[in-house]
């Protein structure tokens, strides 16, 4: 438990800063930070860190990135994490142009739960905002669904004047397959200028489109995952709605129960705060069961913040791929 009462029980582990994609609010143009490839966790060390969370309560893990499918060793780090004692759940979150050759390795490895971005439905629209191909998502996700995932969701980042005219394609189309969609405020990680009033798409704003189409009824109660989304029954849709407003939102992180982990080692207690504490060290003093790994653990926690900074003129350090989604 943080010094807030919150309870700190799922890491999210970015395997990697390398994305075969280029969307804007994630990764700015000329990032090369995957240059530095000493830097980046081994597959072991990542599972070795998973392990010393297992043994102070962390039960829940998700695979980041980047994109973690360009990992060699994806399966084999999801192998590795599920096998642990004490893990109860373990997603991936996925650009999904990978997916269709993954699935069913993931499936075996014990992966649980997909998270499968989704900015637009429309080739070309998806091209101008990721650079790549929505056929091979498409692919992706029909595969994931043959393997039977017990969640799988889609993400849609909200981008004025970019992808409004898509949110109700997207809704039609989470419907058609039966599973949640969730939609995501912009957040000045990578670019303050996100924030600006000719980019940024509110939680409120989507919902006014998509009250367009019938009304929204809120479900307290629904949660398919461990992630912050408020999620809505649509009146003309069967696909549940989520909303992740973190700049809107007056209690966002009041429920945050997780720690992120970057690919070349940091633990971050929050994304909205440039905080991290580098566990280099206490990998190589690792021996006696990871306990210098778990009081590096414990002492991210302690120093979790009440709060992120996105609304106090935050300023990106890293960008959103180096740290994890």
């Amino acid at each position: 438990m943080d010094a807030f009462g919150r309870v700190i029980d799922y890491l999210r582990i970015s395997v990697t800063d390398r994305c075969n994609e280029r969307c804007q609010y994630c990764m700015p143009e000329g990032y090369k930070g995957w240059a530095q490839k000493a830097d980046h966790l081994s597959g072991a060390e990542i599972v070795k860190i998973a392990e010393a969370a297992c043994g102070i309560g962390f039960r829940k893990f998700r695979l980041t990135g980047g994109e973690p499918l360009l990992r060699h060793d994806i399966v084999e780090i999801a192998e590795g994490i599920w096998n642990l004692p004490g893990v109860q759940t373990l997603g991936v979150s996925t650009n999904g142009t990978l997916l269709a050759r993954h699935a069913a390795g993931l499936k075996r490895a014990g992966v649980r739960a997909l998270n499968v971005s989704l900015d637009a439905l429309s080739p070309g629209l998806y091209r101008q905002i990721t650079g790549g191909d929505v056929a091979q998502v498409l692919a992706g996700i029909e595969e994931a669904l043959a393997e039977d995932f017990e969640v799988i969701k889609l993400n849609t980042v909200l981008m004025r004047g970019v992808n409004e005219s898509e949110l109700w394609p997207i809704v039609q189309f989470a419907s058609g397959l039966g599973m949640p969609v969730r939609f995501i405020e912009l957040m000045p990680v990578s670019s303050a200028a996100v924030l600006e009033r000719d980019r940024f798409l509110s939680v409120e704003d989507a919902m006014g489109i998509l009250g367009g189409f019938g009304s929204l009824e809120a479900l307290p109660d629904y949660r398919p995952g461990n992630g912050p989304a408020r999620y809505y029954r649509h009146s003309g849709a069967t696909a549940k709605l989520g909303f992740i407003g973190a700049v809107t939102t007056p209690d966002f992180c009041g429920t945050c129960n997780k720690l992120r982990l970057t690919a070349d080692g940091k633990l971050r207690p929050c994304l909205g705060q440039h905080g991290e504490l580098d566990l280099r060290g206490a990998l190589r003093r690792e021996e006696g069961g990871g306990v210098a790994l778990q009081e590096a653990l414990l002492e991210a926690i302690r120093n979790k913040p009440e709060t992120h900074e996105f609304n106090a003129c935050y300023e990106p350090g890293r960008p959103m791929t180096a740290i994890g989604g």
